[in-house]
Protein backbone atom coordinates (compact mmCIF):
# COMPACT_ATOMS: atom_id res chain seq x y z
CA UNK A 1 0.00 0.00 0.00
CA UNK A 2 1.37 3.15 -0.70
CA UNK A 3 0.12 6.28 1.41
CA UNK A 4 -0.30 9.52 -0.46
CA UNK A 5 -0.32 13.06 1.59
CA UNK A 6 -2.92 15.17 -0.93
CA UNK A 7 -2.47 18.69 -0.12
CA UNK A 8 -5.04 20.89 -2.24
CA UNK A 9 -7.45 24.07 -1.14
CA UNK A 10 -9.63 23.12 -3.88
CA UNK A 11 -12.28 21.11 -2.38
CA UNK A 12 -13.45 20.19 -5.17
CA UNK A 13 -10.47 19.12 -6.80
CA UNK A 14 -8.95 17.43 -3.90
CA UNK A 15 -11.97 15.19 -3.45
CA UNK A 16 -11.93 14.49 -6.96
CA UNK A 17 -8.31 13.76 -6.53
CA UNK A 18 -9.02 11.76 -3.88
CA UNK A 19 -11.51 9.32 -5.23
CA UNK A 20 -9.40 8.91 -8.07
CA UNK A 21 -6.47 7.89 -6.31
CA UNK A 22 -8.28 5.56 -3.59
CA UNK A 23 -9.69 3.81 -6.84
CA UNK A 24 -6.06 3.23 -8.42
CA UNK A 25 -5.21 1.29 -4.90
CA UNK A 26 -3.80 4.26 -2.78
CA UNK A 27 -4.44 5.07 0.89
CA UNK A 28 -4.71 8.78 0.28
CA UNK A 29 -4.69 11.62 3.15
CA UNK A 30 -6.55 14.33 2.28
CA UNK A 31 -5.67 18.23 3.86
CA UNK A 32 -6.37 21.65 2.42
CA UNK A 33 -3.86 23.55 4.80
CA UNK A 34 -0.04 23.45 4.89
CA UNK A 35 -0.08 23.41 8.66
CA UNK A 36 -2.40 20.53 8.35
CA UNK A 37 -0.05 18.52 5.96
CA UNK A 38 3.05 19.27 8.19
CA UNK A 39 0.98 17.54 11.22
CA UNK A 40 0.24 14.50 9.37
CA UNK A 41 3.83 14.06 8.14
CA UNK A 42 4.99 14.46 11.60
CA UNK A 43 2.86 11.58 13.06
CA UNK A 44 1.78 9.39 10.06
CA UNK A 45 3.87 7.35 7.33
CA UNK A 46 3.58 9.00 4.30
CA UNK A 47 5.15 7.26 0.98
CA UNK A 48 4.59 10.15 -1.63
CA UNK A 49 3.40 14.49 -0.90
CA UNK A 50 1.14 15.68 -4.03
CA UNK A 51 1.23 19.69 -2.97
CA UNK A 52 -0.42 22.73 -3.96
CA UNK A 53 1.81 25.84 -3.94
CA UNK A 54 -1.47 28.35 -3.41
CA UNK A 55 -2.52 27.54 0.01
CA UNK A 56 -4.78 29.63 2.52
CA UNK A 57 -2.42 29.68 5.29
CA UNK A 58 1.38 28.52 4.31
CA UNK A 59 2.48 29.35 0.71
CA UNK A 60 3.39 26.02 -0.35
CA UNK A 61 7.06 26.86 -1.16
CA UNK A 62 7.51 27.12 2.23
CA UNK A 63 5.66 23.95 3.22
CA UNK A 64 8.28 22.35 1.23
CA UNK A 65 11.17 23.43 3.10
CA UNK A 66 9.37 22.14 6.35
CA UNK A 67 8.39 19.09 5.16
CA UNK A 68 11.79 18.30 3.70
CA UNK A 69 13.11 18.72 7.71
CA UNK A 70 10.81 15.79 9.02
CA UNK A 71 10.63 13.33 5.45
CA UNK A 72 11.95 12.24 2.87
CA UNK A 73 9.13 11.15 1.28
CA UNK A 74 9.37 12.86 -2.63
CA UNK A 75 7.53 16.05 -3.11
CA UNK A 76 5.41 16.36 -6.38
CA UNK A 77 3.72 19.89 -6.65
CA UNK A 78 0.55 20.51 -8.54
CA UNK A 79 0.34 24.33 -9.56
CA UNK A 80 -1.28 26.48 -11.46
CA UNK A 81 1.98 28.90 -11.50
CA UNK A 82 3.57 28.26 -14.90
CA UNK A 83 6.34 30.95 -14.70
CA UNK A 84 9.68 29.14 -14.90
CA UNK A 85 11.24 30.72 -11.73
CA UNK A 86 8.48 29.20 -9.77
CA UNK A 87 9.64 26.17 -11.18
CA UNK A 88 12.65 26.65 -10.22
CA UNK A 89 11.89 27.94 -6.63
CA UNK A 90 10.04 24.63 -5.91
CA UNK A 91 12.69 22.53 -7.26
CA UNK A 92 15.42 24.17 -5.51
CA UNK A 93 13.47 24.03 -2.24
CA UNK A 94 13.26 20.39 -2.31
CA UNK A 95 10.02 19.21 -4.37
CA UNK A 96 10.87 16.14 -6.09
CA UNK A 97 9.13 16.83 -9.73
CA UNK A 98 6.33 19.91 -10.86
CA UNK A 99 3.07 19.57 -12.64
CA UNK A 100 1.19 22.84 -14.19
CA UNK A 101 -2.73 23.06 -13.67
CA UNK A 102 -4.88 21.80 -15.69
CA UNK A 103 -3.47 18.24 -15.81
CA UNK A 104 -4.29 14.47 -16.76
CA UNK A 105 -4.57 11.99 -13.95
CA UNK A 106 -2.66 9.81 -15.96
CA UNK A 107 -0.12 11.91 -15.96
CA UNK A 108 -0.17 12.31 -12.25
CA UNK A 109 -0.31 8.66 -11.71
CA UNK A 110 2.78 8.11 -13.47
CA UNK A 111 4.79 11.06 -12.36
CA UNK A 112 4.03 9.54 -8.93
CA UNK A 113 5.53 6.08 -9.40
CA UNK A 114 8.35 7.32 -11.20
CA UNK A 115 8.80 9.44 -7.90
CA UNK A 116 8.41 6.81 -5.75
CA UNK A 117 10.69 4.85 -7.85
CA UNK A 118 13.52 7.56 -7.56
CA UNK A 119 12.85 6.97 -3.87
CA UNK A 120 13.65 3.49 -3.62
CA UNK A 121 9.53 2.82 -3.42
CA UNK A 122 7.60 2.60 -0.35
CA UNK A 123 8.86 1.10 3.24
CA UNK A 124 8.00 -2.43 3.86
CA UNK A 125 4.85 -3.04 5.47
CA UNK A 126 5.70 -3.74 9.08
CA UNK A 127 3.79 -5.99 11.55
CA UNK A 128 3.32 -5.17 15.40
CA UNK A 129 3.50 -8.38 17.44
CA UNK A 130 1.97 -8.18 20.92
CA UNK A 131 1.12 -10.95 23.78
CA UNK A 132 -2.59 -10.76 22.73
CA UNK A 133 -2.56 -9.53 18.97
CA UNK A 134 -0.68 -9.43 15.60
CA UNK A 135 -1.47 -6.30 13.66
CA UNK A 136 -0.05 -6.50 9.67
CA UNK A 137 -0.24 -3.40 8.50
CA UNK A 138 0.65 -4.63 4.89
CA UNK A 139 -2.11 -6.70 4.96
CA UNK A 140 -4.62 -4.69 7.39
CA UNK A 141 -5.45 -7.15 9.36
CA UNK A 142 -5.59 -7.99 12.99
CA UNK A 143 -5.19 -11.38 14.56
CA UNK A 144 -5.75 -12.55 17.56
CA UNK A 145 -3.30 -14.35 20.05
CA UNK A 146 -5.99 -17.85 19.16
CA UNK A 147 -5.44 -17.59 15.52
CA UNK A 148 -8.58 -15.28 14.81
CA UNK A 149 -9.33 -12.52 13.03
CA UNK A 150 -10.35 -9.53 14.55
CA UNK A 151 -12.53 -7.86 12.66
CA UNK A 152 -11.86 -4.16 12.22
CA UNK A 153 -14.55 -1.68 10.58
CA UNK A 154 -12.70 1.37 7.79
CA UNK A 155 -12.90 3.53 10.86
CA UNK A 156 -11.74 1.19 13.76
CA UNK A 157 -8.53 0.43 11.19
CA UNK A 158 -7.74 3.84 10.63
CA UNK A 159 -7.55 4.80 14.23
CA UNK A 160 -5.70 1.85 15.01
CA UNK A 161 -3.19 2.00 12.26
CA UNK A 162 -2.47 5.85 12.94
CA UNK A 163 -1.41 5.04 16.42
CA UNK A 164 1.25 1.85 15.46
CA UNK A 165 2.54 4.22 12.86
CA UNK A 166 3.25 6.67 15.23
CA UNK A 167 5.97 4.31 16.69
CA UNK A 168 4.75 5.49 20.63
CA UNK A 169 4.31 8.64 20.60
CA UNK A 170 0.92 10.71 21.30
CA UNK A 171 -1.24 11.54 18.38
CA UNK A 172 -3.26 14.02 19.23
CA UNK A 173 -7.21 14.02 19.21
CA UNK A 174 -7.40 16.27 16.12
CA UNK A 175 -5.05 15.04 14.18
CA UNK A 176 -6.41 11.57 14.44
CA UNK A 177 -10.00 13.62 13.66
CA UNK A 178 -8.61 15.18 10.68
CA UNK A 179 -6.74 11.65 9.30
CA UNK A 180 -9.74 9.10 10.22
CA UNK A 181 -12.49 11.63 9.00
CA UNK A 182 -11.10 14.67 7.62
CA UNK A 183 -10.69 17.81 8.53
CA UNK A 184 -13.83 19.53 9.05
CA UNK A 185 -14.39 16.25 11.70
CA UNK A 186 -11.40 17.81 14.07
CA UNK A 187 -13.76 18.52 17.07
CA UNK A 188 -15.58 16.22 17.03
CA UNK A 189 -13.71 14.73 19.89
CA UNK A 190 -17.21 12.13 20.86
CA UNK A 191 -16.29 10.06 17.92
CA UNK A 192 -13.18 9.33 19.39
CA UNK A 193 -14.90 7.80 22.36
CA UNK A 194 -16.89 6.13 20.94
CA UNK A 195 -14.53 4.22 18.63
CA UNK A 196 -11.48 3.93 20.84
CA UNK A 197 -14.01 2.24 23.48
CA UNK A 198 -15.36 -0.06 20.38
CA UNK A 199 -11.36 -0.78 19.62
CA UNK A 200 -10.64 -1.94 23.40
CA UNK A 201 -13.62 -4.48 23.50
CA UNK A 202 -12.52 -5.79 20.44
CA UNK A 203 -8.65 -5.76 21.11
CA UNK A 204 -7.81 -5.09 24.96
CA UNK A 205 -7.84 -8.47 27.53
CA UNK A 206 -9.38 -5.77 29.81
CA UNK A 207 -11.28 -3.11 28.06
CA UNK A 208 -11.50 -0.87 31.16
CA UNK A 209 -7.99 -1.20 31.98
CA UNK A 210 -5.79 -0.81 28.37
CA UNK A 211 -2.57 -1.93 27.70
CA UNK A 212 -2.38 -0.70 24.26
CA UNK A 213 -4.96 1.81 23.46
CA UNK A 214 -3.86 4.40 26.27
CA UNK A 215 -5.47 7.75 26.56
CA UNK A 216 -3.59 10.94 27.40
CA UNK A 217 -5.92 13.16 29.08
CA UNK A 218 -6.35 16.32 27.54
CA UNK A 219 -4.24 15.77 24.42
CA UNK A 220 -4.45 12.57 22.17
CA UNK A 221 -4.00 9.04 22.31
CA UNK A 222 -0.66 6.53 21.46
CA UNK A 223 -0.49 3.22 21.34
CA UNK A 224 1.67 1.17 23.94
CA UNK A 225 4.77 -0.35 22.57
CA UNK A 226 6.27 -1.42 25.95
CA UNK A 227 3.42 -3.40 27.23
CA UNK A 228 3.39 -6.24 28.93
CA UNK A 229 1.43 -8.90 30.71
CA UNK A 230 0.92 -11.66 33.29
CA UNK A 231 1.99 -14.52 31.12
CA UNK A 232 5.29 -15.92 29.80
CA UNK A 233 4.67 -15.07 26.32
CA UNK A 234 3.51 -11.34 27.90
CA UNK A 235 6.70 -10.61 29.41
CA UNK A 236 7.88 -9.74 26.08
CA UNK A 237 5.47 -7.25 25.43
CA UNK A 238 5.22 -5.43 21.80
CA UNK A 239 7.63 -5.68 19.09
CA UNK A 240 7.80 -3.56 16.01
CA UNK A 241 9.38 -5.95 13.49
Amino acid sequence: MTFVLLVEDDDRLRRALTVTLRSRGLEVTEVGRGLDALDVLSTSRVDVIVLDLGLPDVDGLEVIVRARAISDAPILVLSARRDQLDKVAALDRGADDYLTKPFGVDELLARTRAALRRSGGSPEPRVVSTADFVIDLGRRTVVSASGELVRLTPTEWGLLEALVLANGLVVTGEDLLTKVWGPAYRRQTNYLRVYFAQLRRKLEPVPSAPRYLITVPGIGYRFDLSASGSAAGRERGASLL
